[in-house]
């Protein structure tokens, strides 16, 4: 089952997803026989699917899995270059992303890669309802504070990102995965250069609170095309992910490679945050950033993301 969000015609919708086409979820529905279904997506939002032991969810998985879903109600499909596809979920109640969880990502940029049985993973946030944007959708470079110029070391990182499909406190590696209703990409942009008042005073933690600011920039955490549930990515420590730009590959690992599995990390955040249906966790990126090989992205460049078995998100930067 691949969901997603769209905007069709000025009304945002939730879908069916597929490579060519998208296929509305209220009209499916509607077809089907799902009324209560089809009343609960009319707004446009994935979470009110959520939790993943509701009757919501268990209809929409009935819906994918029917014939009429794979071979009937083409009536129904939208190119998918006839929509504008938004991020899976809207408004996550918590979007956390992970730092340094690929060792050779760390060794690249001069650090030393963790001994994970002697520490723990990294997490930082970014403002959910300003920085997440959809596939296809524009970043425009932000201002440096330094020269008004637009800024010269904006990255990229491919991630894979979790969405939390139930409520989660002190749970278990081992019983993890059990909580998580689907996967999607994150394109985790950094403004490695920010440097907010040039002419500052230096103080201790400057370089700390620049690299986090250089996370959140508006929009800077393009997300999608589409949530891919978890029945269908049984083990997501075993995928490919590949980042090109203007077809230049520049990203390709494997979730193989974290330092901490997507299980360990559910489980470590649930021991001091409770974990809600609809957050988001980004997983971190392999080696191959800008800010290691010095080509950093430019306006006009176009950016391509893929995962195994969830597809490409592509991001334009203006």
């Amino acid at each position: 089952m691949r969901l997603c969000r769209f905007e069709y015609h000025g009304r945002v919708r939730c879908g069916f997803y597929q490579e060519d086409f998208v296929v509305p979820l209220d009209d499916l529905a509607t077809l089907a026989g799902e009324k209560t279904l089809a009343e609960s997506t009319l707004g446009g939002h994935l979470e009110l699917l959520l939790p993943i032991d509701s009757p919501a969810w268990s209809a929409c998985q009935r819906l994918a899995s029917a014939e009429l879903l794979s071979q009937g109600a083409a009536e129904l499909r939208l190119p998918t270059d006839s929509v504008q596809l938004l991020p899976p979920i809207a408004r996550p109640n918590k979007l956390l992303l992970l730092a340094g969880n690929y060792s050779k990502h760390v060794e690249e940029q001069g650090g030393q890669a963790a001994e994970r049985e002697r520490t723990f993973p990294y997490v930082f946030m970014k403002p959910p309802s300003t920085t997440l944007i959809g596939s296809g959708c524009t970043f425009t470079l932000p201002v440096d504070s330094a020269t008004g110029s637009p800024a010269e070391k904006l990255d990229h990182e491919v991630e894979l990102a979790v969405v939390i499909g139930r409520t989660v406190r002190h749970v278990d590696a081992t019983e993890a995965l059990d909580a998580v209703a689907g996967y999607t990409i994150v394109n985790d942009l950094s403004d490695r250069g920010f440097r907010p008042n040039p002419d500052r005073q230096t103080r201790p933690k400057d370089a700390f609170f620049d690299w986090q600011h250089g996370k959140w920039h508006d929009g800077s955490c393009p997300c999608g095309p589409c949530l891919v549930a978890a029945s269908e990515i049984p083990d997501p420590n075993g995928l490919q992910l590949k980042l090109s730009v203007d077809g230049d590959l520049r990203q390709n690992g494997n979730t193989a490679e974290q330092t901490y599995s997507v299980a360990e990390t559910i489980s470590f955040l649930s021991q001091w945050v409770t974990l809600e249906p609809g957050d988001i966790i980004s997983t971190g990126t392999p080696s191959g950033v800008g800010n290691a090989s010095g080509k950093f992205l430019k306006s006009g460049q176009k950016l391509t993301c893929e995962i195994e078995d969830i597809g490409r998100l592509i991001t334009y930067i203006g």
